[in-house]
């Protein structure tokens, strides 16, 4: 009769695995960086072989810059009197963003056909990781989708904020994922799959950082922050009063199509992305310390407890954290640190969810004797 058994997997992939995720995270972050100091558009040209190295001599950076100049509208409209010394700070971080895919790759491949020799990955891990790769694959190719957004276009002088949130969106789901299968290599037994209503709950909440997640990548892209760098209230009256709500949403001609795809020409798509981020904000404030308190009543064990306190603090410092970077919007524009920070905050609690969704399932990978 066949039965399920749990494999026991070396824990040298298991840091292998950890290493991938840390890999992912800091390209996540050094892409943060890259979109909010406008660095994205700097390098006007996908070359995988040749664009390893930076330009390495004055002839080569003039030939760079020329080219950002030339192809570029942001160039035109927000750097035109940007020097070469200035190019070179932008250009460093597109190409250290681009780098860092680049290692992940060769830090991936070389111990998976080792791992894969020696029979050390096991069927379901081994689907994860395909899947992993093709997220991969995917973000890399709509990468260069969102960076000739901005190139060669009258419309953008950024890249646009849809194809750069569906880029951090598939990052953000290849880091989910290898989170996921990193945790069945580390735990491979979990203690409360039985309890569906709770695991149905944290679902819930998982779902609303998604959310969460992709209205703070339309923030970043619409630099939507500057609309309103105000908390609680999102403006100030010329009496005075405060402002709640930002005035352009009440206009009812303001509430069309036009206005959400050509979010650039005005305040109408940022002000409502922003309203709609703080309250999923607001939600969550509500949702995680309710489910925070549920947990503790049960006799959990060491790992349902300690996901549980990593959310609630993960919490507590994103909220602060987004607080802080709307404030300071307006003043936080040479290197957003808040911004870079908020942003890995917001992949944190993410991570921090699915931990404790991950004590209400069934465990680690399985082979059938």
């Amino acid at each position: 009769m066949e039965h399920n058994q749990k494999v026991k997997i070396p824990s040298t992939v298991a840091i292998w695995l950890l290493c991938g995720i840390i890999m992912v995270f800091f390209q996540v972050v050094i892409g943060g960086i890259t979109r909010l100091t406008d660095s994205g558009l700097s390098i006007t040209e996908w070359d995988v072989i040749k664009g390893v190295l930076p330009p390495l001599n004055q002839e080569q950076w003039e030939i760079a810059f020329k080219k950002y100049q030339d192809h570029t509208l942001q160039f035109k409209a927000i750097h035109a009197d940007m020097t070469l010394s200035e190019f070179k700070f932008i250009y460093f971080w597109e190409w250290f963003h681009r780098l860092w895919a680049r290692s992940m790759g060769f830090v991936f491949l070389f111990p998976f056909l080792f791992f894969w020799r020696k029979k050390y990955l096991p069927a379901g891990l081994m689907r994860d990781l395909g899947i992993v790769v093709s997220l991969a694959a995917l973000a890399a190719v709509f990468g260069w989708i969102m960076v000739q957004s901005g190139i060669n276009t009258e419309q953008f002088v950024w890249v646009n904020a849809y194809k750069l949130t569906t880029h951090l969106s598939i990052a953000i789901t290849l880091l989910s994922f290898l989170w996921w299968a990193t945790l069945r290599v580390i735990q491979p037994i979990t203690a409360f799959s039985h309890n569906q209503k709770l695991r149905k709950t944290v679902w819930g909440i998982t779902a609303v950082i998604c959310l969460q997640l992709v209205l703070g990548g339309l923030m970043s892209g619409m630099k939507a922050g500057l609309v309103a760098p105000h908390f609680p209230h999102m403006g100030v009256a010329q009496d005075g009063s405060l402002i709640w709500f930002s005035e352009v949403l009440f206009k009812a001609d303001e509430w069309n199509w036009n206005n959400l795809f050509n979010y650039n020409n005005n305040s109408f798509a940022p002000a409502l992305v922003q309203l709609l981020h703080r309250g999923t904000a607001y939600l969550l404030c509500l949702l995680i310390p309710i489910l925070y308190f549920r947990i503790r009543k049960l006799k959990g064990n060491k790992n349902l407890n300690l996901s549980n306190n990593l959310l609630l603090i993960s919490l507590i410092i994103q909220i602060t954290l987004g607080i802080f970077t709307v404030i300071n919007s307006l003043n936080d524009v040479v290197f957003p640190t808040l911004g870079v920070l908020h942003q890995a905050g917001g992949m944190l609690l993410l991570m921090a969810v699915l931990f404790v969704n991950y004590q209400f399932s069934t465990g680690g990978y399985t082979v059938k004797k």
